[in-house]
């Protein structure tokens, strides 16, 4: 591009500065210009990468049609889909209609999505989709639209980064770099920074009608070696700051200094640990203990609430073995017994002596009081009383033989033997 190609479109958009990489990524603007191809838009935050999208579009042959800005950081996650690719009636709540969304409204015209870095990971397959075939639904709709837009994208965010850390789409970032525009910082432009400080200070002193500030020779090479972390914006408002503020129109280092932040080489946010600073992985930490200490309150709770029916399926076994043999079973009057079980219990029958108690594993005791011998004084004895004559007698009709025992009371050999030691008959 010749150079009064170029001055026509600086002054046109207000462009002021005259450094390489300026020039270079207006060249570039221009060039992609008359084409539809995705252009994205690369630079720190407020070197004004706003400028290149309209200037793409107006030099376009999309010019008459509609160029929508929009903001994707400033976007809600939960409304930024209905925004941008409209939503059906009563989809959602406050859905009283339906819209169009942005890429239905700018049909033939541009869209240009300012830090697009920030889109949420299904918004991004909604843009991709619409990037490569120009289709897209509606939220809540199940019709396929069609739209023939001009995407323009901007990001201050690492693309890189983002990506490999998996919060934007690789697919995509290639789709939407087909074209990259490299804005430079404001530090990079050297003489720049004094061309774009006297027209501030102009546009100021004929907007409040005050006299225009200047700077001296020290200032202006403090202003020259100091970073801008906030690059053309942060110029403006130090401008600003100064044409209202300082008392003498001629500003030197002194007064500049007290304007321009100190300690600022860093362009860069950093993340810093200070004591008593909130801590995520801190309460990560703290939750995975938490949740440990209550898995083994919960198996100590099972491990009791299992021992704690055993006995009590025990006692209802017992007594129903006792009953089945005609022997009244007295519960303690310091404990009361349960409801009685819902199951079913099958008694002892001496014809099938492999026969046992569906209760056996629980320590389960069948009462057989052999030819009704031996009848027990319920008002004397306890459940515990009957339960230990019962085994006694057991033992002395099959000959102390603890098997065959086991099999006549229909419990298990390691209840049994349990049971004797219990009531002290290993003695």
């Amino acid at each position: 591009m010749d150079t009064s190609e170029l001055q026509r479109i600086k002054q046109r958009y207000n462009i002021v500065g005259n450094c390489d990489a300026l020039n270079h990524a207006l060249d570039v603007a221009l060039q992609v210009a008359p084409t539809d191809l995705s252009v994205l838009i690369i630079g720190e935050s407020g070197v004004g990468k706003e400028i290149i999208p309209r200037l793409i579009h107006d030099n376009s042959p999309r010019k008459r049609e509609k160029y929508f800005a929009i903001n994707c950081g400033s976007i809600p996650e939960g409304t930024i889909d209905s925004e941008l690719f409209g939503h059906e009636k009563g989809s959602f709540t406050g859905a009283i209609g339906e819209s169009e969304g942005y890429f239905g409204i700018a049909n033939k015209g541009t869209i240009f999505l300012d830090e697009v870095g920030e889109l949420p990971i299904a918004t991004q397959a909604r843009l991709l989709r619409v990037l490569e075939t120009g289709e897209y639904i509606r939220v809540g709709g199940q019709k396929i639209m069609k739209t023939d837009v001009r995407i323009v994208a901007a990001t201050n965010v690492n693309m890189h980064k983002a990506v490999s850390e998996g919060r934007f789409r690789e697919d995509l970032y290639y789709r939407l770099n087909t074209i990259p525009v490299q804005m430079p910082p404001l530090r990079d432009r050297g003489e720049d920074i004094l061309l774009l400080f006297r027209l501030f200070t102009m546009q100021m002193a004929e907007k409040y009608r005050i006299p225009r500030i200047t700077l001296t020779d020290d200032a202006k090479q403090m202003m020259l070696k100091y970073k801008w972390p906030g690059n053309v914006r942060q110029l403006k408002n130090i401008t600003e700051q100064m044409s209202i503020l300082s008392q003498s129109r001629e500003v030197n280092a002194a007064i500049l200094s007290r304007f321009i932040p100190q300690d600022q080489e860093s362009t860069e946010l950093t993340t810093t640990s200070t004591p008593g600073a909130h801590s995520y992985e801190s309460e990560r930490e703290i939750l995975y203990k938490i949740l440990y200490e209550l898995r083994g309150n919960v198996n100590d709770l099972r491990r009791e609430v299992a021992t704690m029916r055993k006995q009590i399926d025990d006692q209802h076994t017992l007594d129903s073995f006792a009953l089945s043999r005609n022997i009244p079973s007295i519960q303690s009057s310091a404990t009361p017994m349960p409801p009685a079980h819902n199951s079913t219990i099958n008694p002892y029958t001496p014809d099938d002596p492999h026969h046992y108690s569906v209760y056996q594993d629980v320590e389960a005791e069948e009462i057989n009081d052999g030819e009704g011998a031996n009848i027990i004084d319920s008002d004397s004895l306890n459940l515990s009383d009957i339960s230990k004559q019962v085994v006694e007698k057991a033992l002395e009709r099959n000959g102390g033989n603890r098997k065959k025992t086991a099999q006549e009371l229909g419990i298990s050999d390691r209840t049994l033997y349990r049971r004797i030691k219990q009531y002290g008959l290993d003695k």
